[in-house]
């Protein structure tokens, strides 16, 4: 059974350097948005260990109309429990809360390797695939909720 709760952004930054940014160094890992207001963390846990992380921030996107946006960032799962549906359970637990702010927009810049998923996650695209140094090519992702 996956466990999912808000947690302190420092529990990220693991996941997200072994995952994400392995080659960079975990200082790379640490986002300016991690501790800004209305930001929030969360961990999916199975068997007491966090598998699982991703980072929500209050951003807007311009190329949206919406006043008040979410933005979802470092979500990184790993590898050996992937197909738990770790991503699933941790991204509808983050829209829930996003929902009770009356938030109904989340957006990302995916890798385009994982966009299938986040199709499977109800996002769409939106523009064009851009670089993203030196992680590589990315493309806008965003979901109505």
């Amino acid at each position: 059974m996956i466990d999912v709760r808000t947690i302190e952004p420092e529990m990220t930054y693991n996941l997200r350097h072994s995952v994400l940014r392995p080659h960079q160094t975990v200082e790379d890992c640490k986002y300016d948005t991690d501790i800004e207001s209305g930001a929030f963390h969360v961990g999916a846990f199975y068997q007491g260990k966090l598998i699982s992380v991703a980072s929500f921030c209050l951003e807007r996107n311009l190329d949206f109309s919406y006043e008040k946006q979410y933005r979802l960032r470092g979500m990184a799962t790993s590898e050996e429990y992937r197909k738990l549906g770790a991503g699933r359970t941790l991204i509808a637990f983050a829209e829930n809360l996003i929902k009770k702010q009356g938030i109904d927009l989340l957006w990302c810049k995916g890798r385009t390797t994982v966009q299938a998923y986040y199709n499977k996650l109800g996002f769409e695209a939106h523009g064009e695939v851009f670089d993203y140094p030196p992680i590589g090519p990315h493309i806008m992702m965003y979901k109505k909720l």
